[in-house]
C-alpha cells in the first residue's frame, strides 16, 4: 500500500518538516511512502470560469501542475495532510491547490475523480495555546478530502510549535497517532 504524506507549508525546513518526517520514518515501516511540500510546485489561483464543471478539466495552462499533485492523490492508498496554521487556517498555498482541484470534486458532473477506498488523516500545528485554531485547519482538510471522496479516518492537533525545536518534546504523541494509521 502507498501513503501519501503532504507537506501544506510553503516552509520546506521548519517545524511542519519536521512533523511530515517523523510521519514518514513511522509509516515507512508499513507503506511506501511518499512526501511532497507543497511549495514544490508553481501553479496560479483558480480564476473561478467555472469551466471545469462541464468539461471535468481545467483550462489554465498550469493545469498539468495540478495534474501531477493529483497522480500522487491517484496513486495512494492513505494520505496524510500536515498543516501549519496561517492566520487560523491552512496556508494560502495548499487552499490555492484545493480551489484548483475543483475539477475532482463530487458536487458537478462531470467530475474528474481519483481511485476509490482512499483513507485520509489531518495533522494541524499552531503556536498559540488553544486548540480551536487547530481545527479548523483540520475542517479544512477534511471538508477537502469529503469532495474528493476520500474517507476521514483521524485527526491530530499540536499547540505550541513554533519552532523545529517544538516538535521533539511532542515526538511521542505524533508517533503514537501514526500507530493509528
Amino acid at each position: 500500500m502507498n501513503a501519501l504524506i503532504i507537506n501544506c507549508s510553503p516552509v520546506r525546513t521548519g517545524a511542519t518538516s519536521e512533523i511530515v518526517k517523523i510521519v514518514m520514518e513511522q509509516l515507512s515501516a508499513r507503506y511506501d511512502v511518499k512526501g511532497i511540500c507543497i511549495d514544490d510546485y508553481s501553479f496560479t489561483f483558480c480564476k473561478g470560469c467555472r469551466s471545469c464543471h462541464s468539461t471535468a478539466k481545467c483550462g489554465l495552462n498550469d493545469a498539468p501542475v495540478i495534474q501531477a499533485i493529483m497522480d500522487e492523490y491517484d496513486k495512494a492508498d492513505i494520505i496524510v495532510s500536515v498543516s501549519p496554521s496561517y492566520w487560523a487556517d491552512i496556508p494560502g498555498q495548499f487552499k490555492a491547490f484545493i480551489d484548483r482541484c475543483t475539477p475532482w470534486c463530487n458536487t458537478h458532473e462531470p467530475h474528474a475523480t481519483i481511485r476509490t477506498g482512499k483513507k485520509g488523516y489531518a495533522i494541524a500545528l499552531r503556536t498559540g495555546p488553544n486548540m480551536p485554531e487547530c481545527e479548523r485547519i483540520i475542517s479544512s482538510i477534511e471538508h477537502f478530502y469529503g469532495h474528493l471522496e476520500i474517507e476521514c479516518m483521524g485527526h491530530m492537533g499540536l499547540t505550541s510549535i513554533e519552532y523545529k525545536t517544538d516538535v521533539e518534546p511532542r515526538k511521542n504523541e505524533i508517533i503514537e497517532f501514526c500507530s493509528g494509521i
